[in-house]
């Protein structure tokens, strides 16, 4: 049967209030700056989603006269829901193959500032490593080519070094398998020396390979030089379409923690074990040891630091897993003074506003936490509410924007952490700090980030 002028009004009216709710929804603040011409769009792409899908709701549920107010607040709601959710994953599908091939194609290709093999026999990728420059990416390369030197340990602790840090990387196109590259980390830890140094830090990259160059400089400065990195990778990719390797990601740690103990069992001196992890690479690293506090003891690990871990039930259950002897802050000033005894040997340093910690998939559906709770952690905003389907889709595209990188310029907002981790990761692994030391500390790390900026044409 036809709509009667009466049935097209309520229908009309439906679609109008669903699409003005929606946009309303979306309009209100989230929990990082989005640029210009990103928030319109998506307005505007939930509002009309919105009305369009409230004018098949009302036709489906058979409005042909003026609807009753349950049944407009039932067809807005719903709309809203299906516009959020169809809007924030229509479209990308079908180009995720080209944007893979062509992402994985620059993660080979090494910058020009970084294509020269380094000369230091301690790291990889130099002629005497057992890993060929050119299978080490584009992060690899960045990551072996600029140890702190003597110089600058001896500025920022007044000590001399007493060496060159090792740093061992071995890439996805390092060797075939997982298990051969895993081999050839321990045959290069080996060759440097890297199970004599007393720090050895295995560092979980994230999806793409990148290693952050932060905590293996503060490292290599605190410990004067006597120290080790040894980094594993597993793909090329950004952390986003690198989701689908976490399983591999996971075995590759797994597998490289399993050799490193075979090989400092019995040792009489061994190197204290550290772990850290950032964003994909957090959650990757606690996979390989879903077992928490009692695999940390089983490898005999020291100290972990993870960054930004993603949210989500798994993220959850770790942190169950290590309650007893964790800490989790948002930023250096909330770590207590003096330290709890026995000092903490698990560190969660993750931002109350960081959209990738935030995100999962149950926005959708239930209020999380960090927006019920009163007062509200810092940088969530006051006006944010929480509204299904529409909350969900608007966290999502927090993440894409969560990391605004200045090369020297650090934040601690979001998923940047630089702002962070100099005065976290120190005490994460171990060490005491004079107030001097953390202001040149701090310091040297703008600069050194502004340097590797200028060798990559950034800055």
């Amino acid at each position: 049967m036809a709509l009667g002028r009466a049935g097209i009004a309520a229908r009309l009216a439906i679609a109008a209030a669903a699409g003005a709710g929606a946009a309303y929804i979306a309009s209100r603040p989230t929990l990082v700056p989005w640029p210009a011409k990103v928030r319109p769009a998506f307005i505007g792409l939930v509002g009309t989603k919105g009305a369009g899908l409230a004018w098949l709701a009302a036709g489906a549920v058979g409005v042909r006269g003026g609807p009753g107010p349950s049944l407009t607040r039932r067809a807005v709601r719903s709309a809203a829901v299906a516009a959020a959710v169809t809007g924030a994953v229509v479209g990308g599908n079908a180009a995720l193959p080209r944007v893979s091939r062509r992402l994985e194609g620059g993660g080979r290709t090494l910058d020009e500032g970084f294509s020269e093999p380094p000369a230091d026999p301690h790291v990889s990728g130099s002629p005497a490593s057992l890993v060929a420059h050119d299978t080490l990416g584009r992060e690899g390369a960045r990551l072996v080519g600029d140890v702190v030197p003597a110089e600058t340990i001896e500025y920022v602790t007044g000590r001399p070094a007493h060496r060159g840090g090792v740093r061992v990387f071995v890439g996805i196109d390092s060797a075939d398998s997982v298990e051969e590259r895993v081999e050839l980390a321990i045959a290069e830890l080996h060759r440097t020396g890297g199970f004599d140094r007393a720090h050895l830090l295995v560092e979980s990259p994230a999806g793409s390979g990148y290693a952050n160059p932060n905590p293996v400089d503060i490292l290599e400065i605190l410990s004067l030089g006597d120290s080790a990195v040894v980094v594993v990778g597993y793909g090329l990719l950004p952390s986003f379409l690198s989701l689908d390797r976490v399983e591999l990601a996971a075995r590759t740690q797994k597998l490289l923690l399993d050799r490193i103990r075979e090989e400092l069992s019995g040792r009489e001196r061994r190197p204290r074990l550290l772990l850290y992890g950032e964003s994909l690479g957090a959650r990757v690293q606690q996979a390989a040891i879903p077992g928490g506090s009692a695999d940390l003891d089983a490898y005999g690990v020291d100290g972990a630091l993870w960054v930004g871990t993603p949210g989500g039930r798994a993220s959850v259950a770790f942190h169950e897993a290590v309650a007893g002897e964790s800490l989790t802050i948002d930023r250096p000033d909330q770590i207590p003074d003096p330290l709890p005894q026995p000092r903490p040997r698990v560190w969660f340093l993750e931002h109350d506003g960081d959209p990738v910690v935030r995100f999962e998939p149950s926005i959708s559906r239930r209020r999380p936490g960090w927006l019920a709770q009163r007062p509200r952690g810092r940088n969530v905003p006051e006006g944010m509410v929480w509204f299904p389907g529409i909350t969900w889709a608007q966290v999502l595209v927090d993440t894409v924007f969560a990391t605004n990188i200045r090369p020297g310029k650090f934040e601690s907002r979001g998923h940047d952490y630089r702002a962070d981790l100099g005065g976290t990761v120190p005490l994460a692994l171990g060490f005491d700090v004079d107030e001097g030391v953390s202001r040149r500390l701090e310091e040297t790390l703008r600069e050194r980030e502004i340097a590797r900026a200028q060798r990559l044409g950034e800055a």
